[in-house]
């Protein structure tokens, strides 16, 4: 299933080309995909498991000045392999232009041990589209 979130322009978002900066969309890339997680994840899930992104492959395609926003949303296309599966994300402004799009590769970890582990089938599940 597709997750969709506003992010609004800060004033301390903002970069001295006068909009948003790019590290500021990695943080809004990570903060997207784990309102997804708590969004969608059991408490059993949530409590024992915690991600890391192992990549990022980001498109810049427009930005944002303070005070906009764009609608981030995510969705996981494909199972995941082992501990890991990609994550796609697109930004858009209010017109629905596209201004950063990508994929996040993330692993999952066993939140007591630190340790990968395998992304079980209903674990995946919730999060696929299609």
């Amino acid at each position: 299933m597709s997750f969709s979130k506003i992010f609004t322009a800060a004033a301390e978002d903002i970069d001295e080309l006068g909009h948003v900066n790019n590290a500021v969309w990695v943080r809004w890339i990570q903060d997207l995909a784990v309102a997804h997680w708590e969004a969608v994840a059991p408490d059993e899930h949530r409590h024992a498991f915690v991600w890391v992104v192992t990549r990022h492959e980001i498109d810049y395609r427009g930005n944002l000045a303070e005070g906009a926003s764009a609608t981030g949303k995510t969705w996981v296309p494909e199972p995941p392999r082992g501990a890991r599966f990609n994550r796609h994300f697109c930004f858009a402004d209010s017109a629905g232009r596209t201004l950063v799009e990508g994929i996040t590769t993330w692993a999952m970890l066993d939140r007591a041990s630190g340790r990968l582990v395998r992304v079980r089938p209903d674990i995946a599940a919730p999060f696929l589209v299609g």
